[in-house]
């Protein structure tokens, strides 16, 4: 029987504050809700182009203005990229990007309800006739679909039933009924990241000498220590604590397929080592193009270069920030991991159990300098034609 890896599949949400604890208590001293999440379970704040999708979407489609500042992406599966919203601790909606349209969809919660439903000046379908004229009056009407005239044009919508409200889809002149019931709006605090901050501190504090005391354990295992740096936030944070730890060379391979903005990045972050690959287009005329599951890419373009490389230093230990949520090959990457590709460098990871969240909440608490490209939609930093990414 294979043993399910230890990730974290709850979230902690703190009522009276309306923000998110990464553990089982709050600065506040309330006791904090418990949020299922969903696999991979590597939720993350959203960010500014998150959020400018979201605006785009709810203001589009139901005239609403004004997002709380923290919301939350869980990844889910999907077609593409498929992200559940979290807003005040609650499922908001799935938003999805449709690579046939070639658009953004939201599909709401009935959460998402209450929410929206003092600020919407439109998109709601009122189907208490249709519903009363088709005999389901007495009936559940929940996930039932019924005919209605409205000039809406296709999408998600509000529905009303006589006094309750609930979420819907809207299509061919018929609305699917997600769930509906009684809706009252509510007004919560609206806190700032500096204050997500502010009442993680003591968390993040034990991440830090978690983190940092791993990697002191074990940089002396080989004569020779590194660091991987990658240009992700992940990498950042882990380059961060390593040399909070003493580890003084970081490397980066410049795979000649990076984007000008990690280039600029890595520069900026001061990086002693650039190691450069070799051509990769000359390899796809003769191999073929890399694709999802015979990526010869990593191997031929950064592997190899930093075994060549490490060779004349001889046993090494290399700092890596790979976590368990990133992917399934990953969620039960141990502590220290001899390299099969280059068994001379022993593989150390310090922050194999953060989700994304407590990356960016340590960016931000320890304001270090990340990767612009997060903040412009891209939630993973690697080669731009990576056949992994979405």
């Amino acid at each position: 029987m294979t043993r399910e890896p230890p990730v974290k599949k709850k979230l902690y949400w703190c009522d009276t504050c309306n923000l998110p604890v990464i553990a089982r208590s709050c600065r506040c001293g309330s006791l904090p809700r418990e949020i299922l999440l969903e696999q991979p379970y590597d939720i993350r704040p959203a960010l500014t182009h998150d959020r400018s999708i979201l605006e785009g979407l709810l203001t589009g489609r139901f005239g609403t203005a004004g997002l709380p500042e923290v919301i939350l992406l869980n990844k889910s599966g999907g077609l593409d990229r498929t992200d559940t919203v979290y807003i005040h601790g609650h499922r908001f909606g799935l938003l999805t990007f449709n690579p046939v349209s070639r658009a953004h969809e939201i599909d709401l919660t009935q959460e998402a309800v209450s929410c929206l439903l003092g600020s919407a000046t439109r998109g709601i379908v009122d189907i208490t006739r249709a519903v009363e004229q088709s005999g389901l009056i007495e009936k559940r009407i929940g996930g039932k679909k019924v005919e209605v005239q409205t000039d809406i044009t296709d999408g998600p919508v509000i529905v009303r039933f006589r006094d309750k409200y609930g979420s819907g889809y809207l299509k061919g002149g018929s609305v699917r009924i997600r769930s509906i019931g009684r809706v009252v709006p509510v007004s919560r605090p609206d806190p700032s990241w500096d204050d997500v901050i502010a009442a993680n501190a003591v968390h993040l504090k034990n991440l830090e000498r978690h983190a940092v005391r791993f990697i002191r354990q074990h940089m002396h295992d080989r004569p020779v220590c590194n660091i991987s740096f990658s240009g992700g936030k992940d990498s950042t944070v882990t380059l961060h604590l390593a040399r909070k730890a003493g580890v003084k060379t970081a490397y980066f391979v410049d795979t000649g397929l990076e984007f000008p903005e990690t280039r600029e990045f890595v520069r900026q972050t001061g990086v002693e080592m650039v190691i450069t690959a070799p051509d990769f287009w000359p390899a796809v005329e003769r191999i073929g193009p890399p694709h999802k599951d015979e990526r010869w890419c990593c191997k031929y373009i950064k592997l190899n270069p930093v075994k060549q490389w490490l060779k004349p230093q001889g046993r090494c230990v290399t700092v890596q920030g790979n976590r368990w949520y990133e992917s399934f090959a990953r969620a039960s990457l141990s502590g220290t991991a001899e390299n099969a590709f280059n068994p001379d460098q022993l593989n150390i990871s310090p922050i194999r159990n953060w989700r994304a969240l407590e990356v960016w909440l340590y960016l931000w608490w320890k304001k270090i300098p990340c990767n612009p490209l997060y903040e412009m939609g891209l939630e993973r930093i690697g080669c731009y034609l990576c056949p992994a990414k979405l």
